[in-house]
């Protein structure tokens, strides 16, 4: 019998849902002139994420790809080098993710633009960066982020392990991002559609 299952599904949405209160519009504003500005500009845009962000980094970039932006994923072996100008998506609920703040770092060097998607603005790769988006969460590091769910949500012990928090509610912030981008874009579903993968695995 499921015991748990609604409960992690109530307490994951309403987190969600609550948390669109802490996020900052003008931050995401930026954020997305940013990418409009590198799509007129032809400008590389390359998503940098670890584990579970990581897959949430893979997400956003392929949605910016079907949008017609020319975005990338850190490790891939069809990655190209980063240039001035480029933009750098950082994504890290701590911030201290270790791969992550040396992709920053490295991409600052070369002077391009670093975006960290992050709960803590006061970390290293929230002070690399050039913006930061901060998207709330309860992190892997969990000592604050436990008392932050718990007030936020009312709840005593979190049934959603890890960074599952930051993770979910970053997925949901930078779909929403693609949505606002496709509205100023003119983009709709067909003109994604036509940028989507038509080679399927069977």
């Amino acid at each position: 019998m499921v015991t748990y299952f609604k409960h992690a599904y109530l307490e994951i949405s309403n987190f969600i849902l609550k948390a669109l209160d802490k996020i900052k519009l003008d931050e995401i504003e930026a954020f997305v002139k940013i990418l409009e500005e590198s799509y007129k500009s032809n400008k590389k845009i390359l998503v940098v994420g670890v584990g579970r962000s990581g897959l949430v980094g893979r997400g956003f970039a392929m949605r910016l790809r079907h949008l017609g932006l020319r975005s990338y994923v850190l490790g891939e072996t069809i990655t190209p080098p980063v240039e001035e100008g480029d933009v750098v998506v950082a994504i890290s609920g701590s911030g201290s993710t270790q791969i992550v703040v040396a992709a920053a770092e490295a991409a600052k060097k070369m002077k391009a633009r670093v975006v960290a998607v992050t709960s803590y603005y006061d970390s290293p790769l929230g002070r690399v960066a050039d913006l930061v988006v901060f998207v709330p969460g309860r992190t892997k590091v969990a000592a604050m982020d436990d008392y932050f769910a718990r007030q936020i949500l009312g709840i005593h012990e979190p049934l959603s392990p890890l960074g599952t928090l930051f993770e979910d509610t970053a997925m949901v912030v930078l779909d929403s991002i693609i949505a606002e981008l496709m509205k100023r874009m003119g983009k709709n579903e067909s003109d994604l559609a036509k940028r989507h993968a038509n080679i399927e695995v069977p």
